[in-house]
């Protein structure tokens, strides 16, 4: 079967499966997880050659693959986004600190001034029965406007 058919069955399947599950029924005495978080500071420096900084915190519990924060650009009205790096995540329910670091690409029309970003912790979460193939499981996504500025001298 051709890759993007088999993806597309297997990403049918998930949802299908996470719809029909049963939801847990809340527990007043049960301890709260800590919630699954992730942050973007407010100012975001770009340097003269375009290389654009982006950090924050994150926090996220339970997961069994590879999981990453993501950062994606973009300015104004445009549909065009670009991607800012990928940080390995640990999801042991502590905070951590997060950064990624990507020069923009050369025909990149990104500007100092305001910006919005977009920061997702995903795991790549293996499914036993689709034979171990990884589906993206999204532990937090924060979309915020922030300011591309010149970094500090």
């Amino acid at each position: 079967m051709p890759l993007r058919p088999a993806l597309a069955t297997a990403a049918g399947a998930a949802l299908f499966l996470l719809l029909a599950a049963p939801s847990a029924p809340a527990d007043s005495d049960a301890p709260t997880e800590p919630e699954e978080t992730v942050s973007v500071g407010t100012k975001t420096p770009m340097a003269a050659d375009g290389t654009i900084t982006v950090s924050g915190t994150y926090r996220c519990i339970d997961s069994t693959g590879p999981t990453f924060v993501s950062a994606s650009i973009g300015q104004k009205d445009s549909t065009t986004r670009y991607a800012i790096g990928g940080t390995l995540a640990e999801c042991d329910g502590k905070q951590h600190r997060w950064e990624n670091k990507s020069k923009a690409p050369a025909d990149a029309t990104l500007k100092h001034g305001r910006a919005n970003v977009e920061v997702t912790v995903v795991e790549l979460r293996p499914v036993d029965g689709l034979g171990g193939l990884p589906l993206p499981h999204f532990h937090a996504v924060v979309k915020k406007d922030i300011t591309l500025s010149k970094p500090k001298a």
